[in-house]
């Protein structure tokens, strides 16, 4: 059945992904049409989460920064398909990097990386740094249930030499590597609600005490590595704009969770500027602490 289902969707996918930029945002503005007008995905999770994250606008405002977020989720996910047929050449007009060589000078320290994301803007394509950095590059992720398109995610990623490892295998390979000497980057989006039995922190986000991921840190002190975080900035309609924040260079030296925290207030600031560029259909405040 996994098979029928990827045999039958793949063609259907490839032509999407092979539209001409400006039918392909034609269609996604048809796609916004059906998610939002007619089938209403996750409305209420979204006003519920701007309603509490947000107090301090209007309901129009708030109104105006939902209709706006839907437009850009289709725009996002669509662009995730586009990535089949995309040449390297053009993904690099459409995502740069103001900054690569602050990555580049640690790679001169012999320092490997816990680069950190949000669900914001487009961390689909941000894989594609890889080609312009001198790391091994690894993103870790929560494999496919179908395994074909796995495979297929798989396979676009290669393009851009970028690697994906599942988080059970992280802590693995990142022993071994540090064992071979690899310089290698590990790129995690640690901003969504964590697991109940793996909660070992809570803090305010967006105004709001909620258990947060602390996997990344608890990596970086592990294994030394240094910590940064990437601002993503959606600049026009299908091009991004990255730039490079250092958390943490020597990560050891910093008491528990603060790293954690650094990081996620450097998340808030990004959504802040332009909260319609956040992946507001997720529940991330659905453990939220009252104190």
């Amino acid at each position: 059945m996994q098979f029928l289902v990827y045999i039958l969707a793949f063609p259907i996918l490839w032509l999407i992904s092979i539209l001409p930029f400006r039918v392909f945002y034609w269609f996604s503005d048809f796609v916004y049409f059906i998610i939002y007008r007619v089938v209403g995905y996750r409305k209420k999770t979204v006003r519920e989460n701007l309603a509490l994250t947000l107090p301090h606008l209007s309901n129009a405002e708030r109104k105006d920064i939902e209709k706006k977020f839907y437009h850009h989720m289709c725009d996002m996910f669509l662009e995730m398909i586009k990535t089949m047929s995309i040449s390297p050449e053009e993904m690099e007009k459409r995502f740069t990097v103001t900054n690569i060589e602050v990555l580049n000078e640690y790679a001169k320290k012999g320092k490997s990386i816990v680069l950190v994301a949000s669900h914001y803007a487009s961390w689909e394509w941000l894989l594609t740094i890889n080609k312009r950095m001198a790391f091994r590059g690894i993103g870790v992720y929560k494999k496919i249930a179908n395994p074909y398109f796995d495979k297929l995610i798989r396979r676009i990623r290669s393009k851009y030499d970028a690697e994906l490892v599942e988080t059970r295998k992280t802590i693995p390979m990142m022993a071994q590597n540090q064992r071979d000497g690899i310089l290698s980057l590990y790129g995690l989006a640690s901003d969504q609600s964590p697991k109940l039995d793996r909660i070992f922190h809570s803090m305010k986000f967006m105004g709001v005490e909620v258990p947060v991921h602390t996997g990344a840190e608890m990596l970086a002190k592990k294994y030394d590595l240094s910590v940064v975080f990437v601002k993503v900035k959606k600049v026009a309609r299908g091009y991004y704009e990255a730039t490079i924040i250092p958390i943490a260079d020597n990560s050891k030296e910093y008491e528990n969770f603060e790293i954690t925290e650094k990081y996620l207030r450097e998340v808030e600031k990004q959504i802040l500027e332009a909260p319609e560029y956040y992946l507001w259909t997720h529940k991330r405040w659905k453990h939220r602490i009252e104190k």
